[in-house]
This record gives structure tokens, C-alpha cells and sequence, in this order.
């Protein structure tokens, strides 16, 4: 089974991955995840998308499909996948079918989580991340025991440079403009679902497994 995620930024992205490759026993591809892993590692890569990200902005179309289909190649990602953050873009989505069909494959589903923008607003502004450890809080929806310190570890909780209101704000500017041509290009090809992401994390999840089925 190869599935796309789509949502804009706080549209709840992550938490849903992490659901669905429990349940259908896929490995879940964020090129976030990989371009923070080159970034802690202080890698030329790492420093460039860093440089992209700190200021709400897409990392590069050529850098992005480059990551992504030499992860697709991997072993883990013969019985499918879950992607997430890729593709962002139609030249992008056009990349990744050329790839796949290479392979005689396809994307069989492409799950397109909606969130209204001032929901996006709250849940973004309102995220704080252990300095320590890296667990993730929020103000309003999941708040730490004491403020500003971390439950697990008890390290201070900071705001991540992307989530500040003016750069959480161009981060949903950017995904409107480069990445909701995406919903048409999908919409074309018939294999997309619309979720509303307001509904609870479980009611979301549960939309998606009966989308999918077992």
C-alpha cells in the first residue's frame, strides 16, 4: 500500500503517520524527519534546508525529489509506504510517479487532511519541544503539568524558531500557494480522500481506516 499525507502545517500530519504505520505495518518517510536528521548532524544539506526552514519556506524541488526517491529505493519500501512532506509540489508529485511507475508501481491513496486557518494558527503559535529530550507540548491542547518544564525530563520548554505567529503564518502562505495544486493534480487522478482534521484525533484516525480498510 503506498499513501501520500497531505495537510497543511498543525494539521495533525505526525500523529496520524505514526497510527497508520502501527497498523498496516508500513515505514513511515518524512522528509522532515530526514532533513532535521542532517541538520543535527550538521551536514551541507542540513545547513542548507536549515537556512529554508528557519524561515517558514519550502526546502527546493530538485533537493526534496533527490532525498525521497533514494529513500524509496530502500528495502523497507518494497510492500509500501507512507509519505509524508513529499510531495509537495505538482513537479514534485510528477517526479514520484515517473519513479514509481518505473517500478511498475503507483500511489494508491492520498490521504488530504483539512484544517481551517485560524485552527492551523493556535496549534502552531501554541507548540513548545523540550530542549532536552524533544517532547512535544501545547499550551492549549496538550499542556506540560507545570509551565514551561518538561513532564518527562523536567528540562525547560522552549518555541521552536518555526513556530513564532509570522513564520507560522508564511509556512500555511507557502503550503497554499506550492502545495494545494497537489488536491487538483490528486483529484484528477482519483485516488485522493478529503478527512476533516477538526474532529479529534481518533475520530480522524478512524475516518482514515475506513478509507483504507484493513
Amino acid at each position: 500500500m503506498n499513501l501520500i499525507l497531505l495537510g497543511p502545517p498543525g494539521a495533525g500530519k505526525g500523529t496520524q503517520a505514526a497510527k497508520i504505520v502501527e497498523k498496516y505495518n508500513i515505514p513511515h518517510i518524512s522528509t522532515g524527519d530526514i532533513f532535521r536528521e542532517n541538520i543535527k548532524n550538521g551536514t551541507e544539506l542540513g545547513k542548507k534546508a536549515q537556512e529554508y526552514m528557519n524561515a517558514g519556506q519550502l526546502v527546493p524541488d530538485e533537493l526534496v525529489v533527490e532525498i525521497a526517491t533514494d529513500r524509496l529505493n530502500a528495502d523497507d519500501c518494497k510492500n509500501g509506504f507512507l509519505l509524508d512532506g513529499f510531495p509537495r509540489t505538482v513537479f514534485q508529485a510528477e517526479k514520484l510517479d515517473e519513479f514509481l511507475a518505473a517500478k511498475g508501481d503507483k500511489v494508491d491513496c492520498v490521504l488530504d487532511i483539512d484544517v481551517p486557518r485560524d485552527e492551523l494558527m493556535i496549534r502552531l503559535t501554541g507548540r513548545r519541544v523540550c530542549k532536552n529530550c524533544g517532547a512535544s507540548f501545547h499550551v492549549v491542547n496538550i499542556p506540560p503539568k507545570q509551565e514551561g518544564i518538561c513532564d518527562v525530563c523536567g528540562a525547560e520548554l522552549v518555541q521552536r524558531a518555526d513556530d513564532n505567529e509570522e513564520t507560522a503564518s508564511n509556512r500555511i502562505d507557502v503550503y497554499n500557494k506550492e502545495t494545494k495544486p497537489l488536491v487538483d493534480y490528486y483529484e484528477a487522478a482519483g485516488n485522493i480522500a478529503h478527512i476533516d482534521g477538526t474532529t479529534g484525533l481518533e475520530n480522524v484516525f478512524n475516518t482514515i481506516t475506513e478509507i483504507l480498510g484493513d
